[in-house]
């Protein structure tokens, strides 16, 4: 007997598309990036810059990290994105600024640009965390260890320095308060189990620098590839003076930016398998090479695969890699995924505070795939699948919009959602969550044919275009005006601006060749759709009908 598929044949990501991109060298340019720097490529973060200048201050490049600093300053005095994104670059610019000025370190940098950052960044930080306005917090990993740290080294700073002659220039100010709806429990517990002897709990090793002069050669810390956490402000605070393979680690790390660097480092199967799904939902047939497949799969162990060596395996990773490995002909067993499932949904990783929206979409995509290939109605696989639909759906702004713990913009969020949805749950489940969504885009676009949370993006505007023509329903009102206005927008800024980091970490990043691959991805599928786009139709090899 022949089994049903549980995902409607009109809704498997099996619908036909035009072969070739607007610019196919640019998907064979991904795919040799993805191997030519298999550490991959992140934006260099001002928080950790500002934790490897006050832990690091002997290894090479520091004196471009200060001046990495003093470049990123806003005209407010503060770091980072907008909101309360701002707070943990500028407690760690500002501190690493005032340790430098105290400790009368040489530098490369003329002290009075020092002086004049660091006054300004004390400022802002006064007006943020004063006594009637304190800034709140998103929620990024590890903040309310970060900011209750930083906060007291700030404070106990300005405080050795105001009787100092040389340090009258500081702005008075009373000391820093925690803001809005954060304490330091956490952080005292964290403490509190260290003392009794306890490790350090795997998920926080990326941000083991937290300990202060307690994270150094800690006997329960065992680096990977030289590196603890996959973070080079971790290993800074780990190794003291680095030496050996934690000194290449660092070396490695500083060189790919100059001086600067990322929160997380390296990144080869998040940003492979982030790449490779891109394409594969836009139905473009990428033919990655054999040894990039062999590493995906080799990454993939029972409890799934980390985003990076010496991280803890999730959820998220896991999903999107054997989503990838399956569109591109080689599919895993989704078994590792069983350890993540909770009551209705999945967890990133064990013990997580909280959920993420993101991680079950990608979780039901990867097994949507499964199911709709393996499975027959009523098989409890697709019961699993059924309900996670419905936690998806309870998810949902009023709106139409979901948001993520992962990222800072709804945009992509409601890409990930919408998409999974709308190709792997029955049509009755996805269609009024997946319609609503269509209409929050269309009426979110600004007056330039973008998208964007604080401003227009390139990759906002792909996540958007990946909702408005990446979906099999009926046309919503708006839908051909909207998409013909974002490929405008994107054909016209090509080479013109820098994506916003959006991506949540310690602090705000970009994965570039993420983002470039969802830009390729929603150019793609507007040549698809013609009738929407008004792009001329393409033919030819490399679309994806598997």
């Amino acid at each position: 007997m022949t089994s049903t598929p549980w995902v409607d044949a009109r809704q498997d990501d099996s619908r036909p598309a035009p072969a070739d991109p607007p610019d196919s060298t640019e998907v064979d340019g991904l795919l040799a990036a993805l191997l030519r720097q298999p550490a991959g490529q992140l934006t260099p973060s001002v928080y950790e810059t500002g934790r490897l200048v006050t832990l690091a201050p002997r290894l090479s490049g520091h004196d471009r990290r200060l001046r990495y600093l003093l470049d990123r300053q806003r005209a407010d005095g503060g770091w980072g994105a907008p909101e309360g994104y701002a707070l943990v670059p500028t407690l760690s610019a500002v501190e690493a600024l005032l340790g430098t000025l105290a400790a009368g370190r040489p530098a490369g940098v003329p002290r009075d640009e020092l002086r004049a950052a660091a006054r300004r960044g004390v400022a802002a930080l006064s007006g943020w965390l004063g006594t009637t306005l304190r800034i709140s917090v998103p929620d990024t990993p590890a903040a309310d260890l970060i900011v209750p740290t930083l906060v007291d080294a700030v404070n106990g700073q300005l405080h050795s320095l105001d009787d100092q002659p040389d340090f009258r220039w500081l702005p008075a100010t009373t000391p820093l308060a925690l803001p809005a709806g954060m304490d330091r429990r956490r952080l005292d517990a964290l403490r509190g189990l260290l003392a009794h002897g306890r490790p350090v709990p795997q998920k926080l090793l990326h941000a083991l620098e937290v300990l202060g002069p307690a994270a150094r050669c800690r006997a329960d810390v065992v680096p990977v590839a030289g590196a603890v956490g996959a973070s080079p402000a971790a290993t800074a605070a780990w190794v003291g003076e680095p030496g050996g393979a934690t000194l290449a680690y660092l070396e490695d790390a500083v060189r790919r930016h100059d001086g600067p660097v990322p929160c997380c480092t390296p990144i080869s199967v998040f940003e492979r398998s982030w790449v490779l799904a891109n394409l594969a939902r836009a139905g473009l047939r990428a033919r990655p090479a054999p040894s990039l497949v062999a590493e995906l799969t080799a990454a993939l162990g029972p409890e799934g695969t980390p985003t990076g060596p010496g991280l803890p395996a999730d959820a998220d990773t896991t999903s999107v890699t054997l989503y990838a490995l399956a569109r591109a002909g080689h599919p895993v067993h989704p078994a590792s995924l069983a350890r993540y499932e909770r009551d209705g949904h999945f967890c990133t990783w064990p013990g997580e505070d909280g959920w993420s929206v993101t991680t079950n979409a990608h979780v039901f995509e990867a097994l949507g795939w499964h199911a709709g290939r393996n499975t027959a109605k009523g098989d409890p696989a697709a019961r699993r699948l059924l309900r996670l639909a419905g936690w998806l759906r309870e998810q949902q702004h009023a709106d139409g919009r979901w948001c993520d713990r992962w990222h800072a913009s709804p945009y992509y969020a409601t890409s990930c959602v919408v998409m999974a949805l709308d190709r792997y749950a029955p049509a009755a489940v996805a269609a009024e969550s997946v319609d609503q969504a269509v209409d929050w885009v269309v009426g979110t676009q600004r007056a330039d044919g973008s998208w964007g949370r604080w401003s227009g993006s390139r990759e906002e505007t792909a996540y958007a275009l990946h909702v408005l023509l990446g979906v099999g329903r009926t046309r919503r009102p708006g839908v051909a005006d909207s998409v013909r206005r974002g490929v405008a927008y994107l054909s016209a800024t090509v080479g013109q601006q820098d994506d916003p980091p959006l991506w949540h970490d310690k602090d705000l990043y970009a994965p570039v060749l993420i983002v470039r691959s969802a830009v390729a991805a929603a150019l793609h599928l507007a040549a698809a759709r013609p009738e929407l786009s008004g792009l001329a139709p393409t033919g030819g090899r490399g679309t994806s009908t598997s």
